[in-house]
């Protein structure tokens, strides 16, 4: 069972889409992730790609950022991040784009400065480089926006001076590892 580690909505129990391909990010990881994110999200506006349960936008919440956009375009996916985001007491701060993530970055989040983007796409299928190579020319992305992407240990990150981005950190885990990107 999934629930909100810290904040606000700590301890409320999160649901997940049942019978999805999705990763749900244990609570262990989710903690150090956001140890790691805490000086960047009070009054943060937060896109959550890819968001599955939504737990991580709802954690970014709960932890002070102002708004979270949750971006999904599974119909059993999208009813669990509204029930968790009901549940929590976030319907607010809270935007749901019903799409694939690339309708979105072209066209759905364009009314905001983005403090921080998070990504956790299906792993090995390269997602995450055409999410950075659309972020690069997108006008909500600037030299502050911290770009977050939940990936695989094999993936390679070695393009992303190429679109005008620098890793700033990576933390690995067993299973997984995170990547830190700003503009460069």
């Amino acid at each position: 069972m999934m629930r909100v580690i810290a904040g606000t909505a700590r301890r409320l129990l999160l649901k997940a889409p049942e019978g999805l391909d999705t990763r749900p990010t244990t609570d262990r990881i989710k903690e150090t992730l956001f140890n790691m994110l805490m000086p960047y999200l009070s009054g943060a506006v937060f896109i959550d790609l890819f968001s599955g349960s939504g737990a991580i936008g709802i954690e970014a919440l709960s932890r002070g950022a102002k708004k979270a956009y949750f971006v999904e375009n599974n119909q059993k996916a999208i009813a669990c991040i509204t029930e968790n985001i009901e549940h929590t007491h976030f319907s607010d701060k809270s935007v749901i784009l019903k799409q694939d993530v690339f309708s979105a970055l072209k066209g759905s989040i364009t009314d905001v400065a983005a403090d921080i983007i998070f990504l956790d796409p299906p792993y090995n299928q390269a997602y995450e480089k055409k999410v950075l190579e659309m972020l690069r020319e997108s006008p909500y992305v600037n030299e502050d926006t911290l770009i977050v992407v939940e990936t695989s240990l094999e993936t390679s990150f070695d393009y992303v001076k190429e679109f005008g981005f620098a890793v700033e950190k990576e933390k690995r885990y067993k299973t997984n590892k995170h990547i830190f990107i700003r503009r460069g």
